[in-house]
């Protein structure tokens, strides 16, 4: 059985260290680490995953993990990650937001008194930053940094490169704000470690430093790679919609979700399975073999797809995936409600059709030239003698066929396809 730290090297979590003395504590686990999230959304989405993912991989070997909703740097906004400023938040959407945000924790993590000594704990720094004077915080933060300093980290630099967008003064006190949080979790809580991504590289050892200035004490952060995409955007975004998948279901479905990491590029699935799953090692590395001599059967993206459904929302959510997008393949696709089929279909091409024209008679075979699933009506006959061609998921017999009226799924839709693996959507109008 690995250790915690065997674990995390072997997965890939660890992108950066203040000092690796902190693994061998973990390992004997009661650590205190703390993750924070600002609540700019309602919801945390997949790009959180990893810091969650982790959280628990502590929090499971022994170790207690506190969570801080930035209820006070989330009015500031963090530079880091970002090309512009962020969009100020007012009070009343920063509560309902944190509200959310608290919700979606407490399914991540143990936060039960049965969970003893590694009892999760959430904390809003609006606390303990709302009531701390100005002058006192320049007193007692800012003199411990200079300007040299927090212009030579990277969050800063890469907007003051571009003085078309620059960084405002608001911005630029963040680190400071989030060296202080370290403190008062320090002081406070017991908490030695700070996690987040490597985006936050500077400010995590900014904190780190201020602790030890402050109190004398040696704290340790850690940082994990950004989930990005096999073209090096962030994961977080539909390739389809540019919209972030969220982990809140009203925002992103079960089967959406399911959808986006079924989706993974082949290049980046073993990362993924490394980085967000549970999965024992060898099991990981057996479905990274598969990827490189079948991929197209995609099991390392089911599995990967299934681990993380049943992760965010429940095994039966992702068991209903898995049936839905089987959905788009049998005769089931029928009895899809409208949002489900929608989203089923989403990502096959589509042909709009006149309505009256589509059932009126129309021959399947024309409809299979109309929509270019066949280059030519002989392409077209050939195909359905062949028993290639679907309506609905049914075969079709006879090149005679047509399609009528009881074949509009929710009275707008017809899935047609051809061979096992092409669909294509015809929209009545």
């Amino acid at each position: 059985m690995p250790t915690l730290t065997e674990d995390l090297r072997f997965r890939g979590v660890i992108h950066q260290v203040t000092d690796e003395a902190i693994f061998e504590r973990l390992d004997k686990g009661s650590v205190t680490a703390y993750i924070g999230f600002d609540p700019t959304s309602r919801s945390l989405h997949v790009g959180n995953l990893l810091q969650l993912v982790t959280l628990r991989r502590l929090q499971l070997a022994g170790n207690r993990p506190l969570v801080v909703a930035g209820g006070g740097t989330g009015v500031v906004g963090d530079p880091g990650g970002r090309l512009d400023e962020r969009q100020l938040l007012g009070d009343a959407e920063l509560a309902s937001n944190i509200a959310a945000v608290r919700e979606q924790l407490t399914r991540y993590l143990d936060f039960s008194e049965a969970a003893g000594e590694r009892a999760a704990l959430l904390l809003d720094n609006a606390t303990w930053l709302r009531h701390l004077p100005l002058l006192e915080f320049l007193r007692d933060v800012g003199k411990h940094f200079t300007v040299n300093q927090m212009i030579a980290k990277e969050s800063v630099r890469s907007r003051l490169e571009r003085p078309d967008v620059g960084i405002s003064f608001t911005e630029f006190s963040y680190m400071l704000l989030q060296a202080y949080d370290f403190l008062r979790l320090h002081v406070d809580h017991g908490c030695d470690l700070q996690l987040g991504g490597s985006d936050q590289w500077g400010n995590i050892t900014m904190g780190v430093e201020y602790v030890r200035k402050i109190t004398g004490d040696l704290t340790y952060g850690v940082t994990t790679p950004l989930l990005t995409k096999a073209d090096g955007t962030k994961l977080g975004k539909s390739t389809l919609t540019d919209e972030k998948v969220w982990l809140d279901r009203s925002l992103t479905s079960p089967f959406e979700l399911y959808q986006f990491f079924l989706n993974i590029e082949d290049e980046m699935v073993g990362a993924m399975l490394r980085l967000l799953t549970f999965l024992e090692h060898d099991e990981i590395l057996e479905l990274e073999r598969q990827t490189t001599e079948a991929p197209e059967a995609r099991l390392a993206q089911r599995k990967l797809a299934f681990g993380l459904v049943a992760f965010v929302h429940s095994e039966t959510d992702a068991a209903e995936s898995v049936a839905t997008s089987e959905a788009l393949f049998n005769e089931s696709i029928a009895s899809l409600d409208l949002s489900t089929l929608e989203a089923v279909t989403a990502d096959a091409p589509s042909t709009t059709v006149g309505k009256e024209s589509l059932v009126g008679g129309l021959r399947v075979v024309e409809l299979l030239s109309m929509t270019g699933v066949c280059a030519s009506l002989g392409e077209a006959r050939r195909a359905i003698s062949q028993g290639g061609i679907y309506v609905n998921n049914r075969r079709v017999a006879s090149d005679d066929a047509t399609i009528g009226v009881q074949d509009l799924l929710h009275d707008r839709y017809l899935l047609l396809r051809r061979g096992k693996r092409h669909p294509h959507v015809v929209v009545a109008r």
